[in-house]
């Protein structure tokens, strides 16, 4: 059969016609110039980029009889068995086929015969990372020193699955995806000498399927021509690859910009009809959306992989919209990118992301948003200073009138400490609610005006009193404010207090000790961790039971302190009181004949 593929027909031939790889084709020129050509090479890349291509070029320019500026004559006997794959010193390996030690041990034994016709042997393993650990070990030896005749060359699209001993004795060439303009230019060529006619727009689209591949590119030249003849258009392109054409994408931002709901849901039918892939339309819708910020960011359109005809649409389409309104489209793009993986309702998915698209509010700048609400505290200062009701004189009653009494309204606040009044409460002489609690740690005292009454400790820092009629607020009693000696005397009383209910909190509690008091708060020192959470798990019981023991207010705060915990400190003033028992003349004879010891 006498038909070639379009990527055998035009493969390299000189290291000038490698497309896209001028870095490893211009080191590997030098190299053979100044000869100085390693003994080992490993070239790494995506597929298709031109690995295999570049180490045969390498293999023929090493070989041939007349170099023309390191390239190789391609005419000379060696340059045509080579290129024919019939030359007995050129051995190219297929390392996924080929992996075992005993076809290493065999290349080990072959190196070490000279080359038939050529100046060097060369062996070529593609796909090296696909042989196994031993037949790497099994390599090193001679990789490291080989004899002066023999060249490896190593291609592999996963360099990172060889062995670092491999890697450090060979050079390495890091060969990159070729960009889609090159493999367009490269396509446009072949076009040309085969006299293809086909549209600019095609052209790309086929540049853009090989993601990067002049191989794959070429295989989708050869489909699309067999589909079409030599006259291909850009909706042949579309019709034969099933791609997505680009105006659908242009429809999306058109959706968006006249808020039409019910025309997103119509394309995502349009798109499922179609059988195109829903990921394919999120993942071009993506690039869409950048497209739109690169051209309204900068301005500079051939940075787009487009055709000249949708770089001038995209400089007039990114005006509709400010960078802030596209960068939240790209974010819901690519959301809804990620969930089509794995959604097993992928449809809805898309048509929920493209009407939060088209819903989507547009974005103010935050000095124009200060400047309306500047605008609108003016209006309302204004308004209210002209409409704004007269005040009421102050409530007056004579000496005489009896004092109105009411039920008072306790309002709950999430802050230390509260207190709830149950009963009455004499209206009197009335001063404002922040005198009446100046601290969290405040206790309640009765004041001649009122009657007694009844409160309940509740976890809060302030109390409010309304009463109906009244426009003023009631005086509380004020609570005193916890000191430390006073939390001293009572540690034992506590303590007992909290094990009596939660035994368990008790016994954390006595492996602790106060560290000080501050504020209305209470410093509770502990060994670790573990006793600062629980204590903090229990801070409201704890706070309970301290004010029914002590009749004060405090907030509970566990630090953590590496001061020994001990059971009932004690006060200076308590200390030298049992200093005093202890010298009692009674308690010393006990002491003394009886070896008595004074307990607590």
């Amino acid at each position: 059969m006498s038909y070639q593929v379009t990527a055998r027909k035009w493969r390299p031939m000189i290291f000038e016609d490698v497309v896209g790889q001028s870095h490893v084709t211009t080191t590997l020129r030098n190299a053979i110039a100044t000869n100085r050509v390693a003994h080992a090479y490993i070239f790494s890349g995506a597929r298709g980029c031109g690995k295999t291509t570049t180490a045969r070029i390498l293999a023929k320019a090493l070989n041939c009889s007349s170099l023309t500026n390191q390239n190789p004559c391609n005419s000379c006997e060696m340059c045509a068995s080579i290129t024919a794959g019939r030359s007995l010193d050129v051995i190219e390996i297929d390392g996924a086929s080929n992996r075992g030690i005993e076809e290493i041990r065999n290349l080990r034994e072959s190196v070490r015969f000279t080359p038939s016709q050529a100046a060097f042997k060369v062996y070529i393993i593609d796909e090296v990372h696909m042989l196994t650990k031993e037949a790497f070990n099994a390599l090193l030896k001679t990789l490291e020193e080989p004899p002066a005749h023999v060249i490896f060359i190593f291609a592999t699209t996963e360099v990172h699955k060889v062995p670092a001993t491999i890697l450090s004795r060979c050079q390495r060439f890091d060969f990159r995806r070729i960009a889609v303009n090159e493999i367009s230019d490269r396509l446009r060529h072949i076009a040309s000498e085969e006299n293809v006619a086909i549209e600019e727009e095609g052209l790309l689209l086929i540049s853009k399927k090989g993601d990067g591949s002049l191989r794959d590119a070429q295989s989708i030249f050869d489909q699309v021509r067999s589909a079409c003849g030599n006259t291909i258009s850009t909706a042949d392109v579309l019709t034969t690859l099933n791609v997505l054409d680009q105006e659908i994408f242009f429809r999306v931002t058109s959706l968006i910009s006249e808020r039409d709901a019910k025309g997103g849901i119509l394309l995502v039918d349009e798109i499922v009809k179609s059988g195109h892939d829903l990921r394919e339309f999120a993942s071009g819708l993506i690039e869409h959306l950048r497209n739109l910020l690169v051209a309204r960011s900068t301005g500079i359109t051939h940075l787009l992989e487009v055709s000249d005809h949708y770089r001038q649409r995209y400089d007039s389409e990114a005006q509709k919209f400010p960078e802030s309104d596209i960068l939240r489209l790209i974010k819901l793009a690519t959301d809804v990118d990620n969930a089509l993986r794995w959604s097993p309702q992928p449809r809805y998915k898309l048509e929920t992301a493209l009407v939060q698209m088209i819903s989507l509010e547009g974005s103010a700048k935050i000095d124009e948003l200060l400047l309306e609400l500047d605008h609108l505290k003016k209006k309302l200062s204004g308004s209210a200073g002209n409409d704004s009701p007269k005040p009421k004189p102050p409530l007056q009653r004579s000496e005489s009138q009896p004092a109105a009494t009411a039920t008072p309204r306790v309002s709950e606040h999430r802050n230390p400490f509260e207190v709830k009044v149950v009963g009455s409460v004499n209206a009197g002489p009335l001063r404002s609610l922040s005198a009446a609690v100046s601290s969290p740690g405040a206790r309640l005292e009765s004041t001649p005006s009122q009657p007694t009454g009844m409160y309940e400790p509740r976890h809060a820092n302030a109390v409010s009193i309304s009463q109906p009629g009244i426009e003023q607020q009631s005086t509380l009693t004020q609570l005193k404010p916890i000191t430390l000696e006073s939390a001293y005397s009572s540690w034992r009383d506590w303590i007992s207090e909290v094990s009596h209910t939660k035994v368990s909190v008790g016994s954390i509690l006595g492996s602790t000790q106060i560290v000080g008091v501050s504020n209305g708060a209470l410093r509770i020192g502990c060994p670790d961790d573990f006793h600062i959470s629980s204590l903090k798990r229990n801070r409201e019981f704890l706070a309970n039971a301290f004010l029914k023991v002590t009749g004060c207010a405090v907030r509970i705060e566990p630090i953590l302190s590496d001061v020994k915990p001990q059971i009932a400190p004690h006060p200076p003033d308590v200390i030298s009181e049992n200093s005093e028992v202890e010298e009692h003349p009674v308690v010393a004879a006990l002491k003394r004949e009886l070896g008595a010891e004074p307990v607590e």
